[in-house]
C-alpha cells in the first residue's frame, strides 16, 4: 500500500501532466488565432485590391439569333452614340461600330416595299445616332424581306410600323440606343403636352419617350400625328413615297380594328443605302446632362419598342405599340 510520500509524488506527476496538456492546448489556440488572423488579413487586402482595380462598368448579356451570347458594357456614355446589348436579336446583326458618326447634313435612302418605293431623307443633324443605327442595319440587310407588322388608322394617328424581322412587334436588333428628343424641338407643344409630327415623318418606335428602348423598329406617319414629346424623328418621306404609305394605312387592318396587322401584307424587299454612308466622324460638343425624365406621358398600351400617346389603354384611338 503506497505511503504518503508515494501518494504525493503521484499527485505531483499528475499535476505536471495536466499543466503540460494545458500548455499544449493554449499553444494550439494561439496558433489557430494566428492562422485566422492571417486569412482575414489576406481577404481584406484582396478585397481592397479588387475595389481599386475592378472595372467601373456593368456587363449585360443578350443572346444572338444563333443562341450565342452577346455581351456589352453598360456605362455612362463616353462617346456621342452608344449601342449596348439588349434582348435577343431577331436577326443576326452587329451593332454600329462608329460611335461618333456624322452629325450634320442628310443622306437619302430608299425603302423598297412590295407596294412601291418610298424615298426617305435621313436627318443626321437632328438624330445622328438613330440615323447611324438605321444605316448600319440596312447595310447589313437586316430589314430585307421583312414584313411591316402594324397599321394604326384612327382620327388621331395614322401610321405604318416596320423594322421587326419576326413580324410580331417584339423583335429588335439585340441592342438599344438612347432617344434623341431634340429632333422634334422645333415642333410646338400644345397645352396637353403633345406635339404634332408632320405626315411623312420617320420616327423611332419605343415604349415611351425617354424610355431608352429604341431598337430597329420605326413608324412612318401617313397624316399629321399628335404624340408626346421625346420621340425621335430621324427622317422624312419624300417624292411619291407618302402616297404609298397613305395607301397602305387607308386599307386599314386585317381584322378591321384601328390597330393591328395591315389588311394586306406589306413587305420591305430591301433598303437602298448610298455607298460610304457610314463613313465619317462628326463634330460634337462636350457631353451634357441627360434629358429630363419627369412629367412625360407613358405608353397607353404596354409594349416593347413602340410609340405611345397619353390616351388610356381602353381608348378607341390606341397609341402606337409594337
Amino acid at each position: 500500500m503506497p505511503n504518503n510520500v508515494q501518494r504525493r509524488e503521484a499527485a505531483k506527476r499528475k499535476l505536471q501532466r495536466q499543466l503540460a496538456r494545458r500548455q499544449q492546448q493554449a499553444r494550439a489556440r494561439r496558433q489557430r488565432l494566428i492562422i485566422v488572423g492571417v486569412v482575414a488579413g489576406v481577404l481584406v487586402v484582396a478585397g481592397g485590391v479588387w475595389l481599386l482595380t475592378r472595372p467601373s462598368t456593368t456587363d449585360t448579356t443578350a443572346s444572338g439569333a444563333d443562341g450565342t451570347s452577346l455581351t456589352s458594357t453598360s456605362t455612362e456614355p463616353t462617346t456621342p452614340c452608344s449601342y449596348p446589348a439588349s434582348g435577343t436579336a431577331a436577326k443576326e446583326v452587329a451593332a454600329p461600330g462608329n460611335l461618333s458618326p456624322l452629325n450634320s447634313g442628310t443622306v437619302d435612302v430608299t425603302l423598297e416595299l412590295n407596294d412601291g418605293a418610298v424615298p426617305i431623307t435621313l436627318d443626321r443633324t437632328a438624330a445622328p445616332c438613330s440615323v447611324n443605327s438605321f444605316l448600319s442595319l440596312a447595310s447589313q440587310g437586316f430589314f430585307d424581306d421583312t414584313t411591316c407588322h402594324r397599321v394604326t388608322d384612327s382620327g388621331q394617328l395614322n401610321i405604318l410600323q416596320c423594322g421587326d424581322p419576326t413580324g410580331t412587334g417584339t423583335g429588335g436588333p439585340g441592342y438599344t440606343f438612347a432617344d434623341e428628343p431634340g429632333s422634334t424641338e422645333e415642333l410646338k407643344m400644345d397645352s396637353e403636352g403633345q406635339v404634332t409630327i408632320p405626315a411623312g415623318s420617320v420616327v423611332v418606335a419605343n415604349a415611351g419617350p425617354y424610355s431608352s428602348t429604341s431598337g430597329s423598329q420605326f413608324f412612318i406617319t401617313g397624316t399629321d400625328a399628335r404624340l408626346g414629346t421625346g420621340y425621335t424623328k430621324f427622317g422624312t418621306v419624300s417624292g411619291d413615297g407618302l402616297a404609298v404609305i397613305s395607301s397602305i394605312v387607308d386599307r386599314g387592318t386585317a381584322d378591321g380594328s384601328q390597330d393591328g396587322a395591315p389588311a394586306e401584307t406589306v413587305t420591305i424587299t430591301s433598303v437602298q443605302v448610298p455607298e460610304g454612308s457610314l463613313d465619317g466622324t462628326g463634330d460634337y460638343p462636350e457631353p451634357t446632362s441627360p434629358a429630363p425624365t419627369d412629367a412625360v406621358p407613358t405608353d397607353a398600351v404596354p409594349s416593347e419598342n413602340a410609340p405611345s400617346e397619353s390616351a388610356p389603354a381602353e381608348s378607341t384611338e390606341p397609341a402606337p405599340t409594337s
